[in-house]
């Protein structure tokens, strides 16, 4: 039985659901069918497995383990533990970064962000005239930083974050020590028979948060655009639209878009582009997919010659490889599913990883060696040369051109945003103000398959917001989801609330703004700190929301662990594994408020959770003594 008989889950993205209905490839869409029943005590976070006794499941009848855990304590151990490793996987990302940007510096490579150098400079009180030496400084300080112990608290925090809530998580004390350490001793903290208190553990998440949203998320965005150029807002394609069967077609797949800059610059040079001409393509193209993806599509204005465009996100991964067009995957990170293997092998298309963390069963891996980087691009040209000339003789390809938008908003970032309004934010505070936008909502994180389907939840609500005169701000696998089904291209505005469409149609925007991958969340916590440091007020005070409707993994969890200690309402469609503990859960959902001003809403429903967003953002607006909106409803 071919897979286009199979049932199906769900996409808000009706074309791609279509296309690949007619594919006979299995996929998460139909995987997700037969893993519909659940385990209830790991949707619970009450299974334990930490020791030989177990694995131990608590339940009424069977309050505690047999080393006496009870259900507090199991559930706080397993959520330090998840939030941990998601922690771990950004500070890899930031630790890479770093350890890149000092290998431009000591080689003397292009500085494409020239400004972007000097004020991370600025902010760590480097005073340096050359710029080459300026990047190692800059590198060496986030690295020394994260090398840290614990015990040492890390110095560029009260540099990056905001004031007031430095001086909170001082009160509280949950500021971080070195960031490495800091994950080291919280896989300590949750072993077995130690740390049975679970409001401690649970404020070890926010510590990590911390550090997390920092160093893994802004201080790699602002590393980045030193060595890759300052995002550009422009009107770009997205879907499988940007994929031309002419071109030799790399996907990438991850989150350390300077891992491969080297590669993607040589595949600009003449010689190359000769190379694949030789071999009867046009060129090479780089086709993005996850968010590396979403990187290269924010920074797109430097590298039109060889970024095709943003053709999904992670479980659009799958089909988009199913299109036959694409002769390479090159991934360096997560989100590379291992669904892609088999659909790999079936298309004959070469899987090769740049970092060990990211290895495929049936991928190569070359080892990335800063000191080799002309020996690495030019294998990885090699091979893709290699792959496309042996399989697309016997490769049908399929691209559907009806997927996607030809223009669609993209390249935003807390910069240029600020720019666009006059190098002021207080065009967007004074519509705030007058209640043409009620609010910022910030909808971010992954995309997954439970939370009514591919991308549904993240769509449905986002539309019920900007019905509310809420501008979405959207930044992580979320993005993909939302441009994809136009919702970044000209016309979205017809879909917005009176207010907001009038604001959207006088500035030339569509009412939710593309900030990129998910690492872009720190980009998204620079503008909240920047309106709430232009208005003199702490930010749990600001008319602002952060969802992740659709929400997937750890490092989700750690982005969520650092919304909470900024102080942020963050909503979630589907709870994370808490819900056994009745304390954990009182602890994220109310008491928590008392600490740094932030909560979990768990709301399934887009239209429920998006009166419950706003009626959030209409209280502060009434303490703020903001003019009186009316709620949507």
């Amino acid at each position: 039985m071919s897979c286009n008989t199979c049932r199906m889950c769900e996409s808000a993205d009706k074309k791609l659901e279509s296309f690949i209905a007619s594919k006979d490839v299995e996929t998460a869409f139909h995987r997700t069918e037969d893993q519909k029943v659940k385990c209830g005590f790991g949707l619970q976070g009450v299974c334990c497995r930490l020791c030989a006794n177990g694995p131990c499941r608590v339940t009424p009848k069977s309050p505690r383990g047999i080393c006496g855990a009870d259900a507090d304590t199991i559930v706080a151990r397993n959520f330090l533990r998840a939030v941990a490793s998601g922690s771990a996987c950004y500070l890899h990302v930031v630790e890479n970064t770093a350890r890149n940007l000092k290998h431009l510096g000591e080689t003397k490579g292009e500085i494409k962000g020239l400004n972007a150098l000097n004020n991370l400079a600025e902010k760590f009180d480097i005073e340096e005239n050359d710029n080459h030496q300026k990047c190692i400084k800059v590198a060496d300080k986030v690295i020394n930083d994260l090398y840290k112990p614990r015990f040492e608290k890390m110095e560029l925090v009260e540099k990056v974050a905001y004031g007031p809530r430095v001086k909170r998580w001082k009160e509280l004390g949950i500021m971080p020590g070195g960031a490495k350490s800091e994950v080291f001793d919280a896989i300590v903290k949750s072993s077995t028979n130690l740390n049975s208190d679970p409001v401690d553990m649970l404020v070890n998440c926010l510590n990590l948060g911390i550090s997390t949203g920092l160093y893994g998320l802004t201080l790699t965005n602002l590393l980045n655009d030193v060595m890759l150029g300052e995002p550009v807002i422009r009107m770009a394609p997205v879907g499988f639209n940007v994929i031309d069967k002419d071109y030799i077609n790399i996907m990438i797949t991850g989150h350390q878009h300077s891992t491969f800059s080297h590669f993607q610059d040589r595949l600009k040079d003449a010689d190359v582009v000769a190379m694949a001409k030789e071999a009867g393509a046009k060129g090479f193209r780089l086709v993005g997919c996850t968010c590396v993806g979403q990187d290269l599509q924010l920074r797109g204005e430097h590298y039109q010659e060889v970024f095709a465009g943003h053709a999904g996100n992670n479980f659009t991964s799958e089909a988009v490889l199913s299109t036959g067009a694409i002769d390479i995957v090159l991934s360096e990170f997560n989100c590379t599913i291992p669904g892609l293997e088999p659909i790999a092998d079936k298309y004959k298309v070469k899987m090769v990883c740049l970092d060990d963390v990211a290895k495929k069963a049936n991928a190569e891996y070359i080892q990335f060696d800063r000191e080799n980087l002309e020996a690495i691009s030019t294998e990885l040209i090699n091979k893709s040369l290699e792959s496309y000339k042996e399989r697309r003789s016997v490769v049908e390809i399929d691209i559907p051109s009806d997927h996607g938008y030809e223009q669609s908003l993209t390249g935003v970032s807390e910069k240029n945003l600020k720019e666009f309004l006059g190098n002021s934010w207080k065009p967007l505070i004074n519509l705030i103000a007058e209640g043409k936008i009620k609010g910022i909502a910030a909808v971010v994180g992954c995309s997954n398959m439970t939370a009514g389907g591919h991308d549904i939840n993240t769509v449905e609500l986002t539309k019920e917001l900007i019905k509310r005169d809420i501008i979405v701000l959207s930044a992580g696998c979320s993005t993909g989801g939302l441009e994809n089904v136009g919702l970044m291209s000209p016309g979205a505005e017809e879909l917005a609330g009176d207010n907001l469409k009038e604001v959207c149609k006088s500035l030339g925007i569509p009412p939710v703004l593309n900030f990129g991958p998910c690492l872009a969340i720190g980009r998204l916590e620079i503008v909240a700190t920047e309106i709430a440091a232009e208005l003199g007020i702490d930010l749990p005070q600001l008319p602002l929301v952060l969802s992740a409707p659709q929400w997937l993994e750890e490092q989700a969890l750690a982005d969520g662990a650092f919304g909470l200690a900024l102080g942020l309402p963050l909503h979630l469609a589907l709870p994370p594994f808490i819900t056994g503990g009745k304390l954990v859960t009182e602890v994220l959902t109310e008491k928590l408020k008392d600490l740094t001003g932030g909560h979990v809403i768990v709301n399934p429903d887009p239209k429920s959770s998006a009166d419950q967003l706003e009626e959030i953002i209409i209280d502060r607006r009434q303490k703020l003594g903001l003019k009186e909106v009316e709620c949507y409803a």
